[in-house]
């Protein structure tokens, strides 16, 4: 899943709001290997500042039309948790909806009406937990993931995410990581995002545009662990990686092998 960042205050600086500018970077991303092009128009960067629907939509719905015209055949997520914005996003040719805010039902209620994929992302304020964090995530995706096929949606289309540096500390990132299997063993399909995120940061001493290297370890551990999709913002970087990954784990091979 490539990052499209429809902001002017995207944290890894690559935020950007004019609909073609946009399209141009989702196009280098869908041609470097991206599989899904994730839209979001509101910054989630530490410490940010909710805006209005209207302004999200008046930056996502150009986007998403930009990119629709230039990458056909590319799948769209919007990045919301705002139930107008995220009708809106499927009437203009959003494919899904990615939420960093859990599974509303008014969220559930579009993606059911629109028959499209949803991932429902852990999250809370603060970083405090009562008891295990890794539990206490899980428990908290096996009830979105519940509530999300009580509204009709098949299985197979909720995606869980355990939302890495969202109400979290950094070990209790690496300690979901760590015991990411516990996650895939819920029975969905799993979506994570560690690009560029502030732990590998404290790990590795760089800044957010010089992680790579950081992230693409935590995206190989994620997917040898299960890990169906990764969200990130170097495509080309993570496709090598999980080509690499999945020869090993789970046996794939590139069309015309002739190992």
């Amino acid at each position: 899943m490539g990052i499209v960042n429809a902001t002017p205050d995207s944290f890894s600086g690559d935020g950007l709001v004019e609909p073609q500018l946009l399209a141009d970077h989702a196009e280098r991303l869908w041609t470097a290997g991206a599989d899904i092009l994730d839209v979001g128009g509101e910054s989630t960067r530490p410490g940010y500042r909710r805006i209005d629907e209207s302004v999200e939509l008046e930056r996502v719905l150009p986007a998403i039309r930009a990119i629709r015209e230039r990458c056909a055949r590319a799948p769209i997520s919007v990045d919301t948790y705002k139930p107008a914005v995220a009708r809106a996003a499927c009437a203009a040719g959003a494919d899904a909806i990615n939420s960093v805010w859990g599974a509303d039902d008014a969220l559930l209620d579009v993606a059911a009406e629109f028959d499209v994929p949803f991932v429902a992302m852990h999250n809370q304020d603060g970083t405090h937990y009562a008891g295990d964090v890794v539990a206490e995530v899980a428990g908290y995706l096996l009830d979105c993931a519940r509530r999300a096929e009580a509204k009709g949606i098949a299985r197979e289309r909720i995606w869980l995410d355990p939302g890495i540096g969202f109400g979290k500390t950094a070990d209790h990132n690496l300690a979901v990581l760590q015991r990411f299997s516990e996650i895939v063993a819920l029975g969905y399909p799993t979506l994570i995002g560690w690009s560029r995120k502030s732990t590998i940061g404290k790990l590795t001493g760089e800044d957010a545009h010089l992680r790579v290297f950081g992230t693409t370890a935590a995206n190989v551990l994620a997917a040898s662990a299960g890990a169906d999709i990764v969200r990130v913002h170097d495509v080309a970087a993570a496709c090598q990686a999980l080509r690499v990954t999945d020869a090993v784990v789970r046996g794939w091979r590139p069309a015309g092998w002739t190992g």
